[in-house]
């Protein structure tokens, strides 16, 4: 989905160091409402407004079950932990845009009927046709995947026109730029460029999976007040990851 053709229906990927409070740690309330009000704002984007948007977030904030493992722990139960602490941002995401007046439900991969209904297909279509953004938790509700992975189905699932991946900077550079300060970013990279240069898109079961369902990937800074927003509307903010790209530096 290039600049210029605004999108309609997204899956937008936060990481749980997105809503992170002090050292990433937590929630952090401002990080919070931030999120909550770039998520509404952007759902008012396009002609006609009311923008289709579906959420996953991660639970790195809180657990992460691959750190786990190397500390020695039984990675089917840190992965479950992990699962169990994306459920936490979701529901905190969910009160953050309840107070924007948007609508929303949480969808989770695990039963956990007191607190979030238990992900149907059939029914998180029904919610987002009746205009709510639906937060997808727990991931895939299997061990070993990741929330990209997760995200990468869910965009699958709901028809998603792109795919909206919130990072700590604004696209994908040929080198980490935190290390490598005079790293390119690229503006736009093929699948399979991406994956053979292993350039940390997300991990490469999600991004095999976006290639051969071909659903594009946007990667951009979710810190930049009105990104979301912007994108929705058809600007090329960040790096555009889909099938008929060749890679271009910016």
């Amino acid at each position: 989905m290039s600049g210029g053709r605004p999108s309609r229906r997204v899956l937008l990927k936060l990481s749980g160091e997105a809503l992170g409070g002090d050292g990433g740690f937590g929630v952090g309330y401002a990080a919070l409402a931030r999120t909550a009000k770039e998520i509404a704002e952007a759902r008012a984007a396009g002609d006609g407004g009311a923008a289709v948007i579906a959420v996953v977030v991660g639970g790195g904030n809180f657990f992460r079950g691959a750190g786990a493992e190397v500390q020695g722990m039984d990675r089917i139960s840190a992965d479950y932990m992990g699962m169990l602490a994306t459920l936490m941002n979701a529901l905190a995401l969910r009160q953050a845009l309840e107070k924007e007046d948007v609508p929303s439900r949480v969808m989770s991969g695990l039963t956990v009927t007191p607190v979030a209904e238990s992900y149907v297909h059939g029914r998180a279509l029904k919610h987002l046709r009746r205009g709510r953004v639906v937060l997808f938790a727990c991931g895939t509700g299997n061990p070993l995947f990741t929330t990209d992975t997760a995200a990468a189905l869910r965009a699958i699932e709901i028809g998603a026109d792109l795919m909206l991946k919130a990072t700590k900077v604004d696209g994908v550079y040929e080198s980490d730029p935190a290390a490598a300060p005079g790293a390119r970013r690229y503006d736009a990279l093929s699948y399979d460029e991406a994956l053979a240069r292993n350039l940390g898109v997300m991990d490469a079961a999600a991004l095999a999976l976006c290639r051969d369902h071909r659903m594009p990937i946007r990667v951009f800074d979710m810190k930049r007040a009105g990104c979301l927003r912007r994108i929705m509307d058809g600007a090329d903010e960040g790096t555009l990851v889909s099938a008929t790209q060749t890679a271009t530096r910016g």
